[in-house]
């Protein structure tokens, strides 16, 4: 097994009163003219810092290749959908309204042990992944160990094998805790900006915004919920039948709703804060 026996999982903390929101800003950057395609031109610092952004690579199960995965990106696999842009406007969102130290985001294979330096890690379309043995255990010893993990973007408007692969393969990470509905009373939803019933809503990619009007795909509810470990700590946050990856890629287009974008910052911070302090 690839994963480290011997060191304890994450070099460093953060202290709790530093997680504190600063200034009213807004997150997004509004530019003028274009559509969902235009360049995006945020580029986090290149440093170590208290939170990089981890985006986990894994094995799918399509073999499918990628040209563009988004504005600024180009790769290979489902690991990848809406890499760098993603990851680079939440950062900047972090380093704006959250005293938390935010550096470049990054990737790594999910068998890299170096994954056991960063408390949050994110994969999107897990429905769609197909994780060896390898990864199965590497993911459930970063979990095991105290690390959080955000998934985020799959979908039943195609029929329930996303979710079904999804839990499938949590139960093999592990055994007999299923995902449950996450409570307006849990903690996560609280620990920074409070979530309220009001905001239980789709968040929508950018395939489901056209002229400024949301439209949320038949046959779709959209779900937040999580795995809780032994102790009843979240280990994982599932969103389900939303996509916050494109409300944080899209910030600087003016076509996204911006509301949206506003409401995905605040669950991301929500969750990456709750993993800095739990």
């Amino acid at each position: 097994m690839v994963v480290p026996t011997k060191r304890v999982i994450f070099r460093w903390g953060v202290a709790a009163g530093a997680i504190l929101l600063v200034a009213a800003a807004a997150v997004a950057q509004r530019r003028g003219g274009g559509g969902m395609r235009n360049p995006s031109s945020v580029d986090p610092p290149h440093e170590d810092a208290d939170f990089n952004f981890l985006r986990v690579e894994y094995t799918d199960n399509t073999g499918r290749g990628f040209g563009f995965v988004s504005r600024g990106g180009r790769a290979s696999g489902w690991w990848a959908q809406d890499w760098p842009d993603c990851e680079n406007h939440f950062t900047i969102g972090v380093n704006r309204l959250t005293r938390v130290h935010a550096g470049d985001p990054r990737h790594l294979p999910l068998t890299d042990e170096h994954i056991f330096d960063y408390p949050f890690i994110y994969l999107t379309q897990t429905g769609y992944w197909d994780l060896s043995k390898e990864e199965i255990a590497a993911l459930r010893e970063y979990l095991l160990r105290g690390g959080f993990l955000m998934t985020d973007d799959f979908w039943s408007d195609r029929g329930p094998q996303e979710w079904n692969n999804f839990e499938d393969t949590m139960n093999e990470v592990l055994p007999n805790h299923p995902p449950t509905k996450i409570e307006l009373s849990d903690s996560v939803m609280h620990v920074l900006y409070d979530i309220e019933q009001k905001d239980l809503t789709f968040i929508p990619g950018s395939r489901h915004v056209f002229n400024g009007r949301v439209n949320q795909p038949a046959g779709t509810t959209h779900e937040w919920k999580a795995i809780y470990d032994d102790k009843g700590r979240m280990v994982v946050a599932v969103n389900f039948n939303t996509d916050i990856g494109d409300a944080w890629e899209f910030a600087d287009v003016p076509e996204y709703p911006e509301k949206m974008t506003n409401l995905a910052y605040h669950y991301g911070i929500n969750y990456l804060i709750y993993s800095l302090t739990h």
